[in-house]
Parts: structure tokens; sequence; C-alpha cells
């Protein structure tokens, strides 16, 4: 296992602790949690995502989707066991409980989600406040903010 040590980073930073601590949890994963369930992250328009998550043989009811603070967090858990006489030749579709995190960035909302055919849907889209688009000042000459300064007095 490989390990980093990014302590001289956060001497160098400011504000950044949210992007240090997401690269010290990166390195604490094991490759196990990511398989299941498999997921895609798609871009869906410019400022709109889409997050795919596999999940057969769970219904609406065994998914539950939160968002607290930065995170996205969807866990799945079966409501109710199911027959245990049922005698299987092979099980290969996993029900077992699971909960997958997402890191969401600045200014993204979650708008909705959506079962079809065992997948689930969950829609993202990036609202920049208008304060924090970008815009144009105007840069004035300060010596014609003075001629007219001294036309006006004059007059």
């Amino acid at each position: 296992m490989r390990t980093h040590d990014f302590t001289p980073l956060y001497r160098a930073t400011v504000g950044f602790d949210r992007m240090m601590k997401m690269l010290d949890s990166a390195n604490r994963v094991s490759e196990s949690e990511f398989s299941y369930p498999p997921y895609n992250i798609e871009k869906t328009g410019e400022d709109a995502y889409q997050v795919t998550m596999a999940v057969a043989g769970f219904s609406e009811n065994d998914l539950d989707i939160t968002v607290k603070e930065s995170s996205l967090v969807v866990t799945g858990k079966k409501a109710k066991a199911e027959d245990k006489e049922a005698k299987y030749l092979h099980r290969g579709i996993a029900t077992r409980a699971f909960e997958r995190r997402f890191d969401l960035a600045d200014h993204i909302r979650v708008t909705g989600a959506r079962m079809e055919n065992g997948l689930l849907f969950i829609d993202l889209v990036r609202e920049i406040p208008e304060a924090m688009k970008p815009r144009t000042i105007h840069i004035e000459n300060r010596n014609a903010v003075a001629d007219n300064v001294l036309e006006s007095t004059a007059a």
C-alpha cells in the first residue's frame, strides 16, 4: 500500500482544507469499496450532471438519498429478507446493504432522482450565484475624471 504525506502542502496553502481532506480520504479507501454498486458519473450539459447507479434487486423503498453539507449519500438496504426456503442454484444478484458517498463541489444541487430498469438516476446541476459570476469592471481614466471636476467647478 502506498502512503503519501501531505503535511507540507497544509503549510503552503490557505483555504484548501476540503481538498486536502479529500486527498487524505482517497488514500485510505480500499478498492473493494468502489466496486458495489457500480455507477457512472456523466456530464449531461454545460452545468448539468447525472449519477447512474446499477441497483438491480432494490426498489425505491429500499433506497435512501440524502444530501448533507457537501456530500451526496445513497444507501440501500432490503426492507424484508427474501424467503429462506428458496434454494438457489446460483445467486448472482447482490442485495447486500450499501452506502455510496459522493463529495459535491460548491454550488452543486441535486434536482431529482428516478428509477428505471434497475438503474437509479440522480440529476445534479451547478448553480453559481449571481454575485460569484464573472463581471466586467470599467476602468476610468483618472485625467478625464479630474478634467470633469475642474470643468464643473469653473462653471
